[in-house]
């Protein structure tokens, strides 16, 4: 911590680097593990919307929550 004050990093500028990498650093991983977990109706689409939240984190993790979690098939104990 002490080598973040030395670059003259105060603690309102630590936690805006926190809120803005780690919010959609947060939201990236918890898509990616909702995908992998996740069955979809199509094959290839496990496979798209990891990639699309790789490389489109917050857009791609956003678009993801609200179309991708449609295409999922329901498990016997969710209908």
């Amino acid at each position: 911590m002490t080598y973040l004050l030395f670059l003259g990093l105060g603690l309102p500028e630590i936690l805006l680097i926190l809120f803005t990498a780690g919010i959609p650093f947060i939201l990236m991983l918890i898509c990616i593990i909702d995908i992998v977990r996740s069955e979809f109706k199509d094959s290839t689409s496990k496979l798209i919307w990891i990639l699309i939240v790789l490389f489109l984190p917050m857009l791609g993790s956003l678009i993801y929550l609200l179309i991708g979690r449609n295409q999922k098939i329901l498990s016997d104990s969710r209908k």
